[in-house]
């Protein structure tokens, strides 16, 4: 029997790299689309088959998709505060490269299309409920407004296409792999400046809730997602505990270095205050449980980014 064809945009990255070792661990071919300006070919495992190219590349994506099953579409500019300075970029990638991506799925027959959309597409929590899927979609970053496009985009002509679609809201993920920034991920942006000795700045008060799900958990929800019925659907993907920034890094300080100081800077106008998911609809129609714990992650990821820290 030949072996189901899976493709991976963004599969050197982060989430894409360890999503790429499920799927060879079910067995799967799979290839990989990414023009390595975040991901790394270190993350690459060598049965994967990669192709280095910008994810609206069509002639590239065409090939990548010859016979392919399924499609998880996770290349992205993934950055709230970047994409306010760089909103032309943001959009080019986020919602001309997820066009493209559309198109040519269409064009080579693909079966299933998994999205890797954003919390960014919702409008903030005021009561400080976690957002269902049905939560007002008001985002207030230009990258949550390429996300939240993209996702129309594919919602209404994926099945006009031939293509069945799936939605997952990211929420903040973590774990290893992530790629340092100053724009992206607190907890890795937190634990490198800890390890170098330097203190933490915290934009607000610090009392801004975050839902943080392991990429182990991401990872289950787009494995799901590939062999679901339910289709057409938008799914959130995280834990639904709230923790606050300031529990973050006080967690973190305790791990690394207690007596890093902290200093504060205005909150930023284009992040939510409170973003937790509410996952009763990825349980109960997907069959998706979220495993890992923060706390119990905080030793793994601090051995990582000192080791990618070491030269050499």
């Amino acid at each position: 029997m030949a072996k189901r064809i899976a493709l991976v945009t963004g599969g050197a990255g982060f989430i894409g790299s360890h999503l790429c070792d499920a799927l060879l661990d079910r067995g799967m071919h799979v290839r990989i689309v990414d023009d390595l300006s975040t991901g790394r070919t270190e993350n690459v495992d060598p049965r994967c088959e990669l192709i280095e190219a910008d994810v609206a590349d069509h002639d590239a994506l065409a090939r990548a998709m010859q016979d392919a099953d399924v499609v998880f579409h996770l290349a992205a500019r993934v950055t709230i505060r970047g994409s306010v300075d760089q909103f032309e970029a943001d959009a080019r990638t986020n919602l001309m490269g997820t066009l493209a991506v559309l198109a040519v799925a269409g064009q080579q027959r693909v079966r299933r299309l998994v999205f890797a959309s954003s919390m960014g597409v919702y409008a903030d929590s005021p009561d400080r409920r976690p957002a269902a899927e049905d939560h007002p979609q008001a985002p207030i970053s230009p990258y949550g407004i390429s996300k939240l496009a993209a996702e129309r985009y594919v919602s209404q002509i994926a099945p006009q296409l031939g293509v069945d679609p799936v939605i997952l809201r990211l929420f903040n993920t973590y774990g290893t792999r992530q790629g340092y920034t100053p724009y992206v991920g607190v907890i890795t942006i937190f634990v490198n400046r800890l390890l170098r000795g330097e203190g933490l700045t915290i934009f607000g008060d610090g009392s801004q809730s975050r839902d943080f799900v392991h990429v182990s958990d991401v990872v289950q929800a787009n494995l799901l997602a590939m062999d679901t019925d339910a289709v057409g659907e938008a799914f959130n993907v995280g834990t639904g505990q709230a923790t606050t920034v300031r529990q973050v890094a006080d967690m973190l300080r305790e791990a690394v270095r207690p007596d890093a100081p902290i200093a504060h800077e205005p909150a930023r106008p284009e992040e939510l205050r409170y973003a937790v998911a509410d996952v009763t609809k990825a349980r109960r129609l997907l069959g998706y449980e979220p495993r890992c714990r923060l706390a119990d992650q905080i030793g793994d990821i601090v051995a990582y980014c000192k080791h990618s820290a070491e030269p050499g």
